[in-house]
């Protein structure tokens, strides 16, 4: 029987050790990223880090590609999952704060920056960042969709647009500018993309 450790990123069983190693390699990887960059990331600084042997570390993820890959893939399913207030504005208000809330955060705006600038160069990064956002913006598409069958929208709305374009200017402003990224910023964004779905923008 194969050893747990040789399971694939993402397949660990809840509560093993396989768990605890995945926890822990990626809580170093995410330090480091957040810290120094993408290009400071390295499979055995990582394994030292994280109190882990190398040979697990390099048999489990083999590639620095593969170890952000799996990163991301833990933060889509850690991510909060998405406001119901049975209020378009609001839930898109609530989509709006916590990107707002996640660039800010010192640790993971920081992090966020270091995947986005090497997805810029590494295929797989790049992959892995768009599943990531492939899986956030599923989570909150609903609360348009909902909105469309109520009549608040145009019917043939694109729910994904719709989110999209309430983060977009959040992070253009967030990896373009040094102007502050707060909560009104964030309530412009909501409204800005609500008044442009309901103009049939995204139809």
């Amino acid at each position: 029987m194969a050893s747990s450790d040789a399971a694939e990123p993402g397949t660990v069983r809840p509560g093993g050790r396989t768990a605890r190693v995945r926890t822990a390699v990626l809580r170093a990887a995410g330090d480091t990223l957040a810290e120094q960059g993408f290009h400071a990331l390295d499979l055995a600084e990582v394994a030292r880090r994280a109190d882990v042997g190398k040979t697990t570390v390099y048999r489990r993820w083999g590639s620095v590609a593969a170890l952000v890959a799996d990163l991301l893939t833990d933060m889509a399913e850690q991510s909060l999952p998405r406001t119901e207030t049975g209020s378009l504005l609001d839930d898109l208000t609530a989509n709006a704060d916590l990107v707002r809330r996640t660039l800010t955060d010192p640790r993971q705006g920081a992090l966020f920056k270091a995947v986005i600038a090497a997805a810029m160069s590494d295929p797989r990064t790049a992959e892995a960042l768009h599943r990531f956002y492939e899986v956030r913006v599923a989570e909150w598409a609903p609360c348009v969709r909902e909105a469309v069958e109520r009549g608040e929208l145009p019917a043939g709305t694109d729910p994904a647009e719709v989110i999209r374009a309430v983060s977009a200017p959040l992070y253009y402003r967030f990896l373009t500018t040094e102007a502050p990224l707060d909560e009104p910023t964030a309530t412009r964004a909501a409204h800005a993309a609500l008044a442009a779905a309901r103009a049939g923008a995204y139809a």
